[in-house]
């Protein structure tokens, strides 16, 4: 990467992910001086001091998960048992007056149908946009904003609010933010993170972990336990919230795995080569059978018609 002159917040915001992702592995004395000529910038400086922010939030939160031990506690001497048994009574009644546990101010379910997407105005002024075939669940409290995905697809234009971060936890990971535009899909097979712009922090596990700037995606395969990162177009991040799906030089198995969110259980993937087939175009979110009958003429394979009734991808 060589440096550059800032041309909007976005890009600047992915140049800063990917120097700070370069900047964690070992570096040439040129690539140091290109790092250095780059971040020289204010604007460049600010948004990579914001990525290692971030990256700081990260350990908070592996800490927060972490069980916490118990604390060792040695016995009372008798004559002063009773003023300690007081004076801890004291105190967990002002804790239970003026604490207590954390008071919900906003929850809802969410559970769609097929190609019955549906949009949420939530009360801290962010915008949700949720797929077809969804299911999720959102509680905000006086600390935390926090959207539970199960299965299914989201976008979600963040409001800012530094003191309550929006969490995204879909199943073990996951995905902090405090104000930005994203796109979250989860399946049987892997969780992708899409970034329309700002900055978002993707856990996928204690082990696995990734920052993400503006027309970044990562996608965790939970088989591999692996998270490969990929550079998508601005058109591409949540494109279906318009009925159009865009995609260029797709993976064919990711394709057909979020192809199974508009028809789960027809399309099915014959193992093998073909998983890695790149596919570029546009399907109508509505019938997108209509792309798996035109495969054949992009890319080598044929489909098959199963007398279970489901459509089979295999290789030509």
């Amino acid at each position: 990467m060589s440096p550059s002159q800032p041309t909007d917040i976005d890009s600047i915001d992915a140049q800063a992910a990917q120097w700070f992702t370069r900047n964690r592995g070992p570096n040439s004395d040129q690539t140091q001086q290109q790092f250095q000529a780059w971040y020289a910038h204010p604007a460049h400086a600010q948004a990579y001091n914001d990525f290692e922010a971030l990256w700081a939030d990260l350990g908070q939160l592996e800490q927060l998960n972490a069980p916490a031990p118990l604390p060792i506690q040695k016995p009372a001497r008798k004559r002063y048992a009773f003023a300690i048994a007081t004076a801890a009574a004291i105190v967990c009644a002002v804790f239970a007056l003026n604490l207590g546990a954390p008071v919900p101010l906003y929850q809802t379910q969410v559970a769609t149908q097929d190609q019955a997407g549906q949009t949420l105005h939530l009360p801290d002024g962010s915008t949700l946009n949720v797929n077809a075939n969804t299911q999720l669940r959102i509680e905000f409290t006086p600390h935390a904003r926090t959207v539970y995905l199960d299965q299914g697809q989201f976008y979600i234009e963040v409001a800012p609010n530094k003191e309550q971060p929006l969490v995204v936890q879909a199943g073990e990971a996951q995905i902090k933010v405090v104000g930005t535009g994203f796109d979250v899909r989860r399946s049987q097979h892997q969780l992708d993170v899409s970034v329309a712009h700002g900055k978002v922090a993707f856990i996928a596990n204690a082990r696995t972990q990734a920052l993400l700037g503006a027309q970044q995606q990562a996608t965790y395969q939970y088989a591999k336990g692996s998270l490969q990162e990929h550079t998508l177009n601005a058109n591409e991040v949540g494109s279906w919230r318009t009925g159009h799906l865009s995609f260029r030089q797709r993976d064919l198995a990711s394709l057909v795995d979020e192809l199974n969110l508009y028809r789960p259980g027809v399309i099915e993937l014959a193992s093998g080569p073909l998983e890695h087939y790149k596919v570029s175009g546009n399907l109508n979110t509505a019938d997108p059978l209509a792309l798996v009958k035109a495969l054949p003429a992009l890319i080598p394979v044929k489909t098959v018609l199963l007398d279970s009734g489901k459509i089979r991808i295999e290789p030509r």
